[in-house]
């Protein structure tokens, strides 16, 4: 059992819904990325998803692709978000870790070498966003072999046998696109994934949580009663960017407070 299996039973033990934030590593700095987790951390989060920084990131919106593209600009790459998680997991052995990205950074690095990196480095899993299903088999056994489970994503542009597939095999948790397009769109209709999202929840062995479109308490609480969780990103990448690096973990800290107030209630 990883650090998300673990997570995973205490959230059901306790009744509670996870919150996870995304936010790109190396943004708004270089030092700043180890101080913003320890801060969301502390301020309610259930796990982290890292953006890994890609030059062509194709499911993300304006304000994550130019998150991505002043990370690279840093110096951001794999060996810097890697070295990130390490020195996370200094002072936390406990808050899973997912890398968010797509492939590309993974294959440059050599997926065996990565993987077993990634192990050592204390991430517990992966989304790749442009992996699919389909195609994951052999990255998925590799990944295992390294215990980093594969995070897959589900869409309402997904047929009813694709999502049976996903579903059957989802590891950590299954992240349900709330709709269809890119992140930090202002689409968020919790009833119009409802549906979808309860029959996930009925078939899928692990949580099902909601991203696309959660950006404040609100949102996060009108999809506390439909899912497992939330997944918050673009709004919290531009709220780091606002305070600059000397503010990005007090920042953090201000925009999650509310949200887990409002899942918690």
């Amino acid at each position: 059992m990883n650090r998300i299996d673990t997570r995973v039973a205490q959230l059901r033990a306790a009744g509670r819904k996870a919150l996870i934030p995304f936010f790109t590593a190396g943004d708004p700095g270089l030092e700043s990325t180890v101080p913003v987790m320890h801060a969301l951390v502390a301020a309610g989060a259930d796990l982290i998803e890292l953006g890994v920084p890609f030059s062509d990131p194709m499911a993300d919106g304006p304000v994550i692709q130019r998150s991505s593209e002043r990370a690279l600009a840093r110096g951001a790459g794999m060996h810097y978000v890697l070295e990130t998680v390490r020195n996370f997991r200094a002072a936390d052995k406990q808050t899973p870790v997912v890398l968010m990205g797509y492939l590309n950074p993974i294959e440059m690095r050599g997926a065996e070498r990565f993987a077993q990196e990634a192990s050592a480095a204390g991430v517990d899993g992966l989304l790749l966003v442009d992996l699919p299903p389909e195609e994951a088999h052999e990255a998925r056994e590799l990944f295992n072999q390294h215990g980093l489970a594969l995070v897959l994503l589900a869409a309402p542009t997904t047929s009813a046998e694709r999502l049976e597939r996903i579903a059957r095999e989802a590891q950590g948790y299954l992240y349900y696109v709330s709709f269809a397009g890119v992140t930090g769109a202002d689409s968020l209709r919790p009833a119009d994934v409802a549906e979808r999202v309860a029959a996930l929840r009925q078939t899928a062995k692990v949580p099902v949580v909601v991203g696309f479109g959660v950006k404040d308490a609100a949102s996060a609480a009108a999809l506390a009663p439909i899912a497992d969780g939330v997944v918050v990103g673009s709004a919290l990448v531009t709220a780091l960017d606002n305070a600059g690096v000397a503010g990005a973990a007090a920042a953090a800290t201000a925009f999650m407070l509310p949200l887990r107030a409002a899942l918690d209630a």
